[in-house]
């Protein structure tokens, strides 16, 4: 795997970050936005054998081009699958250009202390290994702050950066994506208490770089400390809830963060669109968030 040519890429290249890993709590939610209803499957595998269609319908549309998308996220269970005879992960690089990451969270605990920390990630190591032999950059792991509790966000760092350096000693390439909701009624202090949590922790990064997901900030500007951070590859924005048209509003105020986001990406697309509907309302999506991302 051309490691240091992805790694050029992702660090330094123009674009944002397609966020195509809802799992299985979040499917059937997409699966609807997408147009299809509950009754159109009947088991998880039917499930996810239509968000899996529906994933594959996308990068290999023409507008899902290397050009503008940087990278791609992807759910565990489709690095089995194939595109066009291609293991996935492997066709986004060899075909598209595009830098195949993957989630590899488990889900989210209860709230304690304002928080939702990781679900236990049972056989990481092994999770690692073969996604780095199916052609995977790196990962993505994803917590939640629903409010400005310190011992609590100190919690969801401390965590993050555990699984980080599992994800280091594989050889790949981290995502910590500590999520504050934006509905916490103190999201500004809590985006406060999480920046300088965050900067401690790189403190104890040795030769490595991780890669940050964070809200789109309160305050324009506020992660351009992270952005510039030796040991940041890259700070990437979700979209949060926001209406696309709002997060890339955002995202423009905040030179040097990009946009990696699910939901308003996929805004949009249904499975009933014919291939040139389809194309060219992705082709806008992809626009919107590129332009934004290159502000």
């Amino acid at each position: 795997m051309p490691v240091a040519e992805q790694l050029a890429r992702f660090t330094t290249g123009e674009g944002f970050i397609a966020a195509l890993d809802q799992s299985g709590g979040s499917t059937p939610k997409a699966l609807r936005m997408y147009g299809i209803p509950d009754d159109r499957y009947s088991t998880d595998a039917e499930m996810f054998d239509l968000i899996n269609a529906a994933r594959a319908r996308i990068v290999v549309s023409p507008a899902f081009d290397g050009a503008r998308v940087l990278g791609a996220i992807l759910f565990q269970g489709t690095l089995d699958r194939q595109v066009d005879g291609t293991q996935f992960a492997h066709y986004l690089w060899s075909t598209k250009g595009i830098v195949p990451l993957l989630k590899i969270d488990k889900g989210l605990r209860d709230p304690e202390d304002g928080v939702q920390l990781m679900k236990d990630i049972p056989d990481l190591a092994r999770t690692l290994d073969d996604a780095r032999a199916r052609g995977v950059f790196g990962t993505k792991e994803r917590s939640v702050i629903h409010e400005a509790d310190a011992e609590g966000i100190r919690r969801v760092v401390a965590q993050q950066f555990e699984v980080a350096a599992e994800v280091l000693a594989a050889d790949l390439v981290p995502i910590l994506e500590p999520e504050i909701s934006i509905d916490a009624p103190d999201k500004r202090d809590a985006e406060v208490v999480l920046k300088d949590e965050l900067m401690k922790g790189l403190e104890g990064i040795a030769d490595a770089q991780v890669a940050i997901k964070v809200t789109i900030p309160t305050d324009d500007g506020f992660y351009s400390d992270l952005i510039s951070h030796p040991r940041v590859a890259r700070v990437v924005a979700l979209s949060g809830g926001y209406s696309r048209d709002d997060a890339c509003a955002r995202l423009k105020r905040n030179p040097g963060l990009i946009a990696s986001f699910s939901r308003a990406l996929l805004d949009g697309l249904t499975d009933q669109q014919d291939d040139a509907e389809f194309d060219r309302a992705l082709g806008d999506s992809i626009e919107i968030i590129y332009r934004a991302s290159i502000a």
